[in-house]
């Protein structure tokens, strides 16, 4: 068995990613009195007039880094070893663009005061950095199931994504679906199919992609 090269030990970076964001949506509430996760969104634990913002900042800092070296080495990977199908490597690319646009963009624009009325220019950008972490995580999740349906393609891989897919809708969806004060449980899906289906291209990281079986 051959030793694994740092960029597959660097896979495990998604999972501290995963580890570290859970361990900020479960216990920075404990800063937030009278905070209803049921009924609030994650986003209100870190904004900046959040009481539960220096909490939320400390455990979710191995988060904001981990995530996006997940990431970006997943990309760096499957391009140099050409993995999978040029449509599947497209998808892990904008996978990682969408993982760095998130991690600036909400660095650069935090929401300004949580289960407000959105009025600020901030607080608009905020919105605007949502709204394009969505629409290229729904990309290159899609490129990905896609991927994983031909031959020959990496069907794990294209499982995991339909799945990411599937909690993400299930958050947009449920939203408007459900009443207000579950707003928080469903939104809650869309948060985690992210972070999490990070920390499974982590794990086909740190196990090579397969490649070794392929060549």
């Amino acid at each position: 068995m051959k030793k694994k090269k740092l960029i597959h030990w660097l896979g495990l970076t998604g999972i501290i990613a995963l580890v570290s964001y859970a361990a900020a949506v479960i216990f920075a509430p404990s800063a937030y009195p009278g905070y209803r996760w049921m009924e609030q969104a994650v986003s209100d634990l870190s904004a900046e007039s959040a009481p539960s913002r220096a909490l939320w900042n400390r455990l979710a800092a191995p988060y904001n880094i981990c995530g996006v070296v997940c990431a970006t080495c997943v990309s760096l990977f499957v391009s140099e070893r050409r993995v999978g199908s040029l449509f599947f490597r497209a998808g892990i690319h904008l996978f990682a663009v969408m993982n760095w646009i998130s991690a600036v963009g909400y660095a650069m624009f935090p929401l300004a005061d949580g289960g407000k009325e959105i009025a600020s220019l901030q607080e608009i950008m905020h919105i605007a950095v949502t709204a394009l972490v969505v629409l290229l995580s729904i990309v290159s999740l899609t490129c990905l199931i896609v991927a994983g349906l031909r031959k020959g393609g990496n069907r794990g891989v294209g499982v995991c994504a339909a799945v990411a897919l599937a909690m993400m809708l299930v958050g947009a969806l449920g939203q408007s679906a459900v009443p207000p004060r579950y707003f928080g449980v469903v939104e809650r899906f869309s948060v985690f199919a992210t972070v999490g289906f990070n920390a499974v291209l982590g794990l086909r990281l740190f196990a090579g992609f397969g490649v070794r079986e392929e060549q």
